[in-house]
């Protein structure tokens, strides 16, 4: 058994596509169990860029097994445009397998999505809009509609029917939105039916058999552990598990299948949208690494908050997700910057405190604690080896180990896939 979790241990955007690529080269199966195309990763091949957004990293190996888990919510008209992008770029995109089990995006999501974020006001959460938290609540509320009820012709009609109707009432009546056309939506979801046909299967037993044959399996993270719908910033979170332990549930394995945990974070942080960030700078140094580091989001292309290293969030992280592996991301971007900051405790009143709190009260009222180290001037995006880095950046790279508790055992130096230090391989 080889089984490999990747997993942002920030608020998202640490850039896990790199890794999950670089890995997925190694691996025979990749895995998505969670989000949906809110979630992006960037993966750069031979000055190529490639967008990904549903589609899991392992598309880009033809031998490569690509599975969308039971617990994505899965938008059939992203997922198709998305496969028009790859065809289009020259990438086969047979090896795609689609849970039956996933739950479906549908245009009334994205709707409510809209309105409800519009009625909160100054309140927002900084929804992408694409329908995800909607889907997730009809998931809950039991009254969903999964992909295995889109290849059934008469089941599908009698559940969207009666869905749209209700919604209908929700968008009119409560958020003053335009009501839907049931009969429009249900032809083109039957077409998209047809269309996506071909790769829907039970994901679950595909998946058993791979971990049971032996095979080298790749569990890719979406968004960050920050996000999480229960240990992240709430309610600035996603409506989903990005963490580790949402692999065994999203993807139907047990989660004694699971051996190692890559926990991907920044040289530095970054957040999107709303909530405390208590090593914010929102200043010159924050604009230098925004603009270095192309801090802007892969789907919505918002500006992203950007501070120093965060320690105290990326401790919790770790012990949440089980790390076993640290990937140091965009440490090239702190080049040339003279002295470095990473925070190593929070002051809160006359307190010190080394634990991530819950309430976002208590965390705005935080204060970092700094330890700063000297930075460097070389250009490191030509280094192959751990040994080439200049000492300073190594030295960085040891306090973050010492503070997290974890071995950096990747470091990305540039976007290509050959900018990669890898001290320690994942895969055994």
């Amino acid at each position: 058994m080889s089984t490999v979790v990747v997993v942002g241990a920030q608020w998202g955007d640490e850039g896990k596509g790199k890794v999950i690529d670089y890995l997925a080269g190694e691996s025979e199966v990749v895995v998505r169990a969670q989000g949906g195309n809110n979630a992006g990763h960037t993966v750069v091949v031979k000055d190529q860029k490639y967008a990904l957004r549903l589609i899991p990293s392992g598309i880009l190996y033809p031998e490569t097994i690509n599975i969308i888990g039971n617990g994505v919510v899965f938008d059939p008209e992203g997922f198709l445009k998305e496969i028009e992008t790859l065809e289009a770029q020259g990438v086969n995109t047979d090896n795609i397998k689609i849970s039956d089990r996933a739950h479906v995006i549908f245009p009334y999501h994205k709707i409510i999505d809209a309105l409800a974020e519009e009625a909160r006001g100054g309140e927002k959460i900084g929804t992408t809009k694409n329908g995800i938290g909607p889907c997730y609540m009809d998931k809950v509320e039991r009254s969903g509609i999964r992909i295995c009820d889109m290849m059934d012709k008469d089941v599908f009609i009698e559940k969207v029917s009666k869905q749209i109707e209700r919604k209908n009432v929700l968008i009119e009546k409560v958020y003053g939105g335009e009501k839907l056309d049931a009969q429009k939506i249900i032809d083109q979801y039957l077409e998209y039916a047809e269309k996506i046909r071909k790769y829907v299967t039970d994901t679950t037993v595909v998946l058993y058999d791979a971990i049971k044959a032996g095979k080298k399996v790749l569990f890719e993270g979406a968004q960050g552990a920050l996000l999480d719908i229960d240990l992240g910033t709430y309610p600035y979170v996603t409506s989903s598990h990005p963490i580790s332990g949402g692999f065994p549930v999203g993807a139907g394995v047990g989660p004694n299948m699971i051996e190692e945990v890559v926990g991907v974070v920044k040289a530095y942080t970054t957040r999107v949208g709303k909530g405390p960030f208590v090593t914010e700078q929102d200043n010159e140094v924050g604009d230098k690494i925004r603009v270095a580091g192309n801090e802007f989001g892969t789907v919505t292309g918002r500006p992203r908050r950007c501070g120093w290293f965060d320690a105290v969030m990326v401790k919790y992280a770790s012990r949440i997700n089980g790390v076993t592996a640290i990937s140091i991301m965009l440490l090239d971007v702190l080049t040339g910057l003279e002295e470095l900051k990473i925070c190593t405790g929070y002051k809160l009143g006359d307190e010190i405190i080394e634990h991530f709190p819950a309430s976002l009260k208590t965390l705005a009222k935080c204060e970092p604690v700094y330890e700063t180290l000297p930075g460097w001037t070389e250009d490191i995006t030509g280094c192959t080896t751990y040994e080439e880095l200049p000492e300073n950046a190594r030295k960085y790279l040891e306090r973050i180990e010492e503070l997290v508790g974890a071995k950096v055992k990747i470091v990305s130096v540039g976007p290509k896939r050959s900018q990669t230090i890898v001290r320690e391989k994942i895969f055994k």
